[in-house]
């Protein structure tokens, strides 16, 4: 199957903060831990084996709680598994996250959870005396609903419109039956088209709430490879949290490590743009239907937009009678995380590891092991018609990374190397009628006139032709310059990356269930190079 690997750093598409890390460029290691090397994974291993947060009560509480989590889910005998291994001291984590976008949203969802599955395997065969278990850590506890409403498919945006709030895990699916009904019209009638459907109406029709529909669908399409989905809105594992909710409250640790090491970041490099900036409290507290931010002014406690507050006994006692209430920001997410996971690498995009470059100082102020931090892969798919298309109008895979402008210019340049000037042909025919001129003169004078004619008659001709076959080429190169921009469209979006706009059941309506074996076949997480594929 024809691929071809391209650096980051070459695409146009990453920040100098990314390429920058994955050059490994010196001014940035002290902002991680270490570089996800295969040969680095053995010290993150005996650093975290060290750490009293991944000792047998702590895994036990983990374990315990995806028992309770996959009740009722129907999951591969390879998920199960996994789940008991956590509870051994040898067995370690490799994670993803992302919020529960409907029908997973962006394409790279496949990709970052797929990067997580081929780390494991890669570490296996490295290390066989350890286990590994890719996790995707579902964001349920978000609550910006704009963000995660929506999907596109083939150019529209199909929407679920309504009304929402509080943690966006804990919103009833009532009303996606409509979602669904519009989908399928989208979708036809083939085969592959059925399964979408069915997938959809199984997740979303027959779960009650956005986390199960979500881990349904991210079951159905990764069980295979022992998947194992986190729900950090979960009780017991908050329990695990509350010194760390202890702190936030009454040290504001975060807030103070982050802003330096924001500040030390920018020194570096003023390009580098700070992706989160804390808060005093980087803590929300949820009830049914609320996720507010904790305010405190003065040692009194308050919840925004509520009438909630307490004084710092209070507080401190709602947080151990009720941990599940206190929920952490995007800043705070990646310690909960650490907290209860035995995590040795977080695979993100480049925004998500640009928050983590902020992050290491304060984890080391809270004695808590900074993971390694991966790039995920990044890929973009066409079919073997397009690439036969770009065969012909002598597209190059590169081409395709350039913005519009660029690529438009760049296209222009090539196809206009042929110059339609009738210049030299016009010198040669006067200097050949010169010829006949002499030779009229020489016989008969009268045969001037008839020569001068038919030169005015020839030149006309050939400024005629000229004008014809530039006409021509300025039509053709406008025909090609728009099949051109159509197929970099096509696979560049919106000038913007594949993987960004499409969801995945554009992919799987063309592909089926060959689509995820494919991809994690050729998605290699250590590359460090994107990926364009033929399928």
């Amino acid at each position: 199957m024809p691929t071809e690997c391209i650096p980051y750093s070459e695409t146009g598409y990453f920040s100098p903060l990314m390429c920058d890390y994955l050059a490994e460029t010196n001014t940035l290691k002290p902002f991680y831990n270490r570089f996800p090397k295969l040969e680095n994974f053995e010290a993150q291993i005996k650093e975290k084996q060290q750490s009293s947060l991944t000792d047998a009560s702590q895994r036990a509480v983990l374990v315990n709680a995806l028992r309770q989590q996959y009740k009722g889910v129907n999951a591969s005998e390879a998920t199960l598994k996994n789940i008991e291994k956590l509870a051994a001291n040898n067995t370690f984590t490799i994670t993803t996250g992302h919020q529960l976008n409907l029908f997973t949203g962006p394409l790279y969802f496949l990709y970052k959870i797929i990067s997580t599955i081929n780390l494991t395997t890669t570490l296996k065969e490295k290390h066989p005396n350890y286990d590994f278990v890719p996790i995707y850590w579902m964001a349920s506890e978000d609550h910006d609903f704009d963000e995660i409403c929506y999907f596109n498919y083939k150019g529209k945006k199909i929407r679920w419109d309504r009304e929402a709030s509080g943690a966006v895990g804990e919103l009833s699916t009532e009303g996606l039956s409509e979602v669904l009904e519009a989908f399928s019209k989208e979708l036809g009638t083939s085969n592959n088209a059925k399964y979408l459907q069915s997938l959809f109406e199984d997740g979303y029709v027959k779960h009650d709430n956005l986390t199960d529909a979500t881990r349904y669908i991210a079951n159905e399409l990764f069980k295979r490879y022992g998947l194992v989905i986190v729900d950090g809105n979960d009780a017991s594992l908050k329990q695990l949290f509350i010194p760390f909710v202890e702190n936030e409250l009454f040290q504001q640790t975060a807030h103070k490590k982050v802003l330096e090491t924001a500040e030390n970041l920018t020194k570096v490099n003023n390009s580098y743009k700070i992706q989160v900036n804390p808060r005093e409290i980087n803590l929300f507290y949820i009830t049914e239907g609320v996720r507010e931010r904790i305010i405190e002014k003065e040692g009194v406690f308050t919840v925004n937009n509520t009438s909630v507050r307490w004084n710092s006994e209070q507080i401190k006692q709602e947080v151990h009678a009720h941990p599940e209430r206190f929920s952490p920001n995007a800043l705070l997410r990646p310690l909960y995380q650490e907290i209860i996971l035995p995590n040795l690498c977080y695979i993100g995009g480049g925004g998500e590891l640009a928050y983590w470059f902020e992050l290491k100082s304060y984890f080391e102020a809270v004695n808590v092991t900074f993971p390694m931090v991966l790039l995920r892969n990044s890929a973009v798919v066409k079919t073997g018609k397009q690439s036969e298309k770009m065969e012909k109008l002598n597209i190059s895979n590169r081409d395709l990374f350039l913005k519009r402008d660029a690529f438009v210019n760049k296209k222009v340049k090539e196809l206009s190397v042929i110059k339609i000037d009738f210049s030299s042909q016009k010198e040669h025919l006067q200097q050949q009628f010169k010829d006949l001129y002499t030779l009229a003169e020489q016989t008969d004078k009268s045969f001037v006139g008839a020569v001068a004619a038919q030169e005015k008659k020839q030149l006309k001709g050939l400024q005629h032709l000229e004008k014809r076959l530039l006409t021509a080429q300025k039509r053709g190169l406008k025909d090609k310059i728009s099949r051109s921009t159509e197929l970099q469209e096509l696979l560049f979006p919106n000038n913007s990356l594949q993987e960004r706009r499409l969801n995945f059941s554009e992919l799987y309506l063309e592909y089926g269930e060959t689509l995820v074996p494919t991809l994690v076949e050729y998605l290699q997480p250590l590359s460090g190079e994107f990926l364009v594929l033929e399928l």
